[in-house]
């Protein structure tokens, strides 16, 4: 029997980011809760994010959060992929990400740009493979850019 992935745009509430994003938190490379406040941010990411999201039987098991709230310079940020650590390498993150620059690219912005730290090979190779490139590296951390080619809507 396979298990059904149900993907969502803004379902999940405050307290299920942060549910999901404690059980993500070791998989962070810097662990996120040492960063930021967890309950803070994931109220942030409901506020004022675009959350494209994974469900397995009632579970938040996959998250991209995306602030497209930049018309004036036409570019999208993306401040949060994460995938439970049991369903990673299932193509989760690669279908979230698909999803969100297909809804980037819909609302007319010219890129979208991430900050990933250097040490995290799989979401770099990731990135990569969704045609992200590097704008500039910053100490541990990597600024990635994705140029959105609006003749393909």
């Amino acid at each position: 029997m396979s298990v059904q992935i149900e993907y969502w745009l803004n379902k999940a509430v405050p307290t299920e980011i942060v549910e999901h994003l404690l059980c993500c938190d070791a998989d962070f490379v810097s662990v996120l809760c040492k960063r930021v406040e967890l309950n803070a941010y994931a109220n942030k990411i409901v506020n004022k994010a675009l959350r494209f999201e994974a469900w397995v039987d009632g579970v938040l098991v996959g998250l991209v959060a995306a602030y497209c709230n930049d018309s004036e310079r036409c570019m999208s940020f993306i401040t949060s992929v994460s995938i439970l650590p049991t369903w990673q390498g299932k193509g989760i993150a690669a279908q979230l990400m698909e999803r969100c620059i297909h809804h980037v690219r819909q609302q007319g912005f010219a890129c979208v740009e991430l900050e990933v730290d250097n040490e995290n090979v799989s979401a770099v190779k990731l990135y990569e493979n969704k045609g992200f490139t590097i704008k500039k590296r910053d100490g541990q951390t990597t600024i990635m850019r994705l140029n959105i080619d609006k003749g393909h809507l």
